[in-house]
């Protein structure tokens, strides 16, 4: 049996959106191997017959001491479970277990799900992020990018591997987020943000829009489900307690909260390929998002939602306000027409054939 090792570093994302693909793999007679920093979803993919390997892995920022414990963490267990091909998700992953494979002569192959803020400001992080990343993935079978400006950027700054492929994000599971009938006419309109509440999602624009909406619409229900970050928390519960927004957190279950709302916004200002675009415009609703890469494929302008300006929030306002004004019979036929372009363009399966193509030419290639 064929041994394949998975590096991520969120257990609830991997389960959440790449399942499907670790399913195909054990089909397919692949004994799965994944490295996780936590235990959310283990359960789950311990039932399903995956193999489990805890990694200390720190999210957030450079720690050279914590780094190295981690890059000597992936050759300690590459070494002991000698994987056929590994595949990475996230920068650390993909960076140190990029390197590890390089060391080891495995097949590996790379998805960027995202490039955060590193890539904008330049710098001596940026500088080092760069060289890492050319370090790690010169010698990648395939790096998967989720939107072309990611896949621009890399190939700005040289960074190759032996060749890229773009696919539509993790694609969406058309039956777990099933079309839904829209929200009753006579109920409250409500719009819904799932995401951190964290500045780079856009929380200022969206508190500043929910604000003034509220103002003009006070019966207008503004849902926000995620985690604080600590420099939000206080922030958004004085603007619950004040009545504009209303908090739910954290849910493992996202779909009956795309059922309840009108409308869901993603004010982002950077993504890989928007998870809860593809999600909420399956369930058949409307989005309105930032006008950037990640986020503009899943919509199609007046027709499934609209987009705005990112880091802005008068156009943020302007866009809910223009979405107010529609009737109800074309917010419904909205999100109709957005979970048609899911059925058409953003179906899971299509993804994890794409991976399972990438998959089987780098094991027919055979060791580098």
């Amino acid at each position: 049996m064929k041994r394949i090792l998975i590096l991520a570093n969120s257990a609830s994302g991997l389960y959440d959106f790449r399942n499907e693909l670790i399913l195909r793999l054990m089909q397919e007679d692949f004994e799965v191997h994944i490295s996780l920093p936590d235990e959310k979803n283990v359960p789950e993919l311990e039932k399903e017959g995956c193999h489990i390997h805890h990694t200390t892995l720190d999210r957030r920022g450079m720690n050279p001491v914590r780094d190295f414990k981690l890059l000597g963490a992936y050759d300690k267990m590459i070494r002991k479970i000698r994987p056929a091909v590994v595949l990475s998700y996230t920068i650390k992953p993909n960076i140190y277990g990029g390197v590890c494979c390089r060391w080891h002569h495995i097949p590996y192959i790379a998805s960027i799900t995202g490039l955060g803020s590193v890539f904008e400001h330049g710098g001596s992080v940026q500088k080092l992020v760069v060289f890492l990343y050319r370090l790690a993935l010169k010698g990648a079978s395939c790096i998967f990018f989720q939107n072309i400006k990611n896949q621009q950027i890399f190939a700005q700054f040289g960074i190759f591997g032996k060749q890229s492929r773009l696919v539509q994000g993790s694609g969406v599971n058309l039956d777990r987020h099933c079309y839904e009938a829209y929200p009753d006419k006579d109920s409250p309109i409500k719009f819904l943000y799932v995401g951190r509440i964290m500045r780079e999602k856009g929380m200022d624009e969206l508190f500043y829009a929910a604000k003034k909406i509220k103002k003009e619409h006070p019966n207008v229900i503004f849902e926000l489900a995620g985690y604080h970050e600590e420099d939000y928390e206080e922030l958004a519960t004085q603007y619950e307690k004040e009545g504009i927004i209303h908090l739910v957190g954290y849910q493992k279950v996202m779909h009956p909260f795309y059922k309840e709302a009108w409308a869901v916004v993603m004010p982002s200002y950077h993504e890989g390929m928007s998870n809860v675009v593809l999600e909420a415009a399956a369930t058949g609703r409307p989005v309105l998002a930032s006008d950037i890469s990640g986020c503009r494929e899943g919509v199609e302008e007046a027709v499934t939602g609209f987009v705005f300006l990112p880091r802005d929030k008068d156009s943020l306002f302007a866009t809910i306000q223009k979405f107010l004004a529609l009737s109800y019979e074309k917010k419904a036929q909205m999100g109709h027409k957005a979970r048609e372009k899911m059925e058409q363009e953003f179906d899971r399966q299509q993804v994890v054939n794409s991976y399972m193509d990438e998959i089987r030419a780098a094991l027919t290639k055979g060791r580098r």
